[in-house]
């Protein structure tokens, strides 16, 4: 509890679904002194807006969580901007850190830059044995190239700059806007809107058959936490829950959540994305004793009845 007296947090991306997590958790772990930068006053693709940001924060600890981020269709239409915004920014601030005199920078990387087809469960030293699945390989790789900068700036300078590597994250608060949502706010709304209209089918991308790993938005911002309290290395951590299920079987539970009661179409010829993602996550309890806690069923029940208790403020 003790880490967190008086020590100055940036936490980019602060505003956001995981941020606000982050947020939370550091507060109830006694930090006090917590800077949030919002895009329209620091882009943080620019060097002169780190510059200021650091300079008026004049931070101990760098959380970085901003990320320009979407789900299969957003990646396939934009992956020049998710390439370039997300490697800037984190350029940017790891670079202006250094200079800065930063004592330690929390950096959050994806399960997206794992190869397409790396055996499951994902250990962190497979990370760099093939090529990410194409549909989201320039965000996946334009976020892996930081885990590069970090390590070489620890050998280099003796920057303490830890990456970590979350699952997919669900929860209250997601982002369920049809253009850039993930998964399971993407799935939830489907099925809420259909309910709603009364329409007897939903049409879904892809087969079903893939299988995705999902960690619940409060435990991953404690899983950040403690890292940054207590992980202190070069290697990279998967943060997880070790449990995978198919899209098929996630479907049905959203389903049985919503109380949609038609049928589900399959749009075959649209990808299913990367076939299995399933994270050992044994790094992370040996160094610094994480553990995830929510039961899935009862995450997904929070994050249905958040999304029906907001989805008009939501605007959706």
């Amino acid at each position: 509890m003790n880490f967190w007296l008086n020590k100055k947090v940036i936490v980019t991306g602060g505003a956001g679904f995981l941020g606000q997590a982050v947020v939370r958790e550091l507060k109830a772990r006694g930090c006090a002194d917590i800077f949030i930068p919002r895009s329209k006053e620091y882009d943080l693709r620019e060097k002169e807006a780190v510059i200021r940001m650091f300079e008026k924060a004049r931070p101990d600890v760098v959380i970085h969580l901003a990320a320009v981020v979407g789900g299969i269709g957003a990646n396939r239409e934009n992956p020049g901007k998710f390439f370039y915004d997300n490697l800037m920014m984190g350029v940017q601030l790891i670079e202006q850190s250094r200079l800065f005199g930063i004592k330690k920078f929390v950096c959050l990387g994806t399960i997206c830059a794992y190869p397409k087809f790396t055996p499951v469960p994902f250990k962190e030293e497979d990370l760099w044995n093939g090529y990410p699945e194409e549909t989201n390989a320039p965000y996946g790789i334009a976020k892996k190239a930081l885990l590069v900068q970090l390590q070489a700036y620890r050998q280099q300078y003796g920057f303490n700059g830890i990456y970590l590597l979350p699952v997919n994250l669900y929860g209250p608060g997601d982002n369920f806007a049809p253009a850039s949502s993930h998964v399971i706010p993407a799935l939830i709304k489907k099925c809420v809107d259909a309910k709603r209209r009364g329409d007897t089918a939903v049409e879904v991308w892809g087969t079903g058959n893939a299988t995705r790993e999902f960690l619940y938005v409060d435990d991953a911002a404690r899983a950040i936490v403690m890292a940054a309290e207590k992980y202190d290395k070069a290697e990279p951590v998967n943060l997880g829950t070790d449990r995978e299920i198919s899209i098929g079987d996630l479907l049905q539970e959203i389903i049985k959540a919503t109380g949609f009661r038609g049928k589900v179409v399959w749009d075959a010829t649209k990808p299913d994305g990367q076939p299995r993602r399933r994270l050992d996550v044994s790094r992370a309890g040996k160094e610094f004793g994480f553990e995830a806690k929510m039961p899935f069923s009862e995450g997904l029940k929070r994050t249905v009845d958040w999304y029906l208790a907001h989805a008009a403020e939501q605007g959706c």
